[in-house]
């Protein structure tokens, strides 16, 4: 089984170039989410998390993803919509975690583009599931099904961004952020 921690057997600590690259990260998220939100759901930062969890770990891209959902939405709007947004991209982290020890999905970014798509299907269907409750909605898949377009937005910008994405920052954590 594989948990979510790089190396379970050592405590998590962070380097200052670690907290450098992972304060970067989430401005360059920042940057990204307020800059295309007026286009509902097409946002670089999905696949931006995901690249950070295939080459540091689930760990750091849940930093990154956290922070980035934390300060957008203390510009964008916060509520509780915060924190199920936080919960869902942590489960989907983890599920792109597990499938990323599996070196050919590791090697292959076609397998990545793939998971990037169905990403923003399991994100929208987190947070409405996540949702219903607290909202008091009595049937979910009606209101999971009515945002049914803003997930397949979701989708397609992920399998948009994703390849055009992962050479770049692959690049740049092989030459600056080596471990």
């Amino acid at each position: 089984m594989f948990l979510p921690t790089e190396n379970f057997k050592h405590k998590i600590s962070f380097t200052v170039k670690d907290l450098c690259f992972l304060s970067l990260l989430t401005a360059a998220c920042i940057v990204g989410r307020t800059t295309l939100q007026f286009i509902p759901n097409v946002q670089p930062i999905t696949s931006i998390f995901m690249i950070v969890c295939l080459y540091k770990g689930f760990v750091k891209s849940l930093v990154v993803s956290t922070l980035t959902i934390f300060l957008t939405n203390m510009y964008m709007g916060f509520g509780f919509w915060t924190f199920t947004q936080i919960l869902s991209y942590m489960i989907v982290l983890l599920l792109f975690f597990v499938l990323s020890r599996n070196s050919f999905f590791r090697k292959k970014l076609w397998c990545q583009i793939i998971f990037a798509g169905f990403a923003g299907f399991i994100y929208g269907f987190l947070t409405a599931l996540l949702d219903v409750p607290f909202y008091g909605i009595k049937a979910f898949w009606p209101y999971f099904l009515q945002g049914s377009s803003f997930n397949f937005l979701h989708s397609i910008g992920n399998v948009l961004f994703y390849p055009l994405l992962e050479p770049t920052f692959k690049r740049i954590f092989n030459r600056y952020w080596t471990k």
